[in-house]
């Protein structure tokens, strides 16, 4: 697997934003902007970019350019999934001797403006699980009745498959301390898909990680088009159900 580095991390960034992007050229920049104006210090970004079409990653290198020392962009020849993306990136993030990473989409329907709470949170816990699903958290209210079905029923299907107590098994917005994603061994994880989410919620609860939730609201993308579909869903309750079995 073929990666090329632009950019990189003064030796004084100790929190890392780990974001995949595939085709985001209209959200990368807008998200740059809003993390870099939070009251969090020697803050990082570290996008992975699985060769856009759309010019995503040279974006990411002008914003590179702009940012000296504050964003790091991994490249990597084809796409490849969201799991490889974000073992690729904690693993980048871990070798440059970052204390809290964060993960969240690149199409702000995770809120920076929650990144700073849930850092907060890592005080007292190992790993934070921003959650749509339990009580303070929420889904957009634009959302299609046949999309909040949808997430809901892989969400409690994926839950019960796994055994996980969070009530968010499927969401992509976390935060881990160093030692916590060091415990959970990234390069152990086997989902590439959209289980992925639900892989790392099972191996930190394997490990016996202080898990505590951050509730929020999802919102729908700013701009381009989603990639969750009934087929994505299906496939990880297939490969998760196989995961269960295997680790039982």
């Amino acid at each position: 697997m073929a990666t090329k580095i632009v950019g990189g991390f003064d030796c004084d960034v100790k929190v890392a934003v780990v974001i995949p992007t595939f085709n985001e050229a209209d959200n990368i920049g807008n998200i740059v902007r809003q993390l870099f104006a939070l009251d969090v210090e020697k803050l990082g970004i570290l996008f992975v970019d699985d060769s856009s079409p759309d010019g995503t990653g040279k974006i990411a290198d002008e914003l590179a350019d702009q940012h000296p020392g504050r964003i790091l962009v991994a490249h990597r020849t084809g796409k490849l999934g969201l799991g490889t993306a974000y073992i690729a990136g904690f693993k980048i993030a871990l070798d440059n001797a970052i204390q809290q990473i964060v993960q969240m989409d690149c199409d702000l329907s995770h809120p920076p403006a929650e990144v700073p709470a849930m850092l907060d949170a890592l005080g007292h816990s190992d790993v934070v699980v921003g959650t749509r699903y339990s009580d303070g958290g929420d889904v957009d209210p634009n959302w299609k009745m046949s999309r909040v079905l949808l997430s809901k029923w892989a969400n409690f299907g994926i839950r019960t498959i796994l055994g996980l107590r969070v009530h968010d098994a499927t969401g992509g917005f976390k935060a881990y301390r160093r030692e916590a994603l060091r415990a959970i061994n990234p390069e152990s994880l086997t989902v590439a898909g959209f289980g992925f989410q639900a892989e790392v919620a099972y191996r930190a609860q394997q490990c016996g990680l202080t898990v505590s939730e951050h509730p929020y609201t999802f919102m729908e993308r700013m701009a381009g088009k989603s990639k969750m579909s009934l087929q994505i869903a299906i496939e990880a309750f297939w490969r998760l159900t196989l995961l269960r079995l295997k680790r039982n």
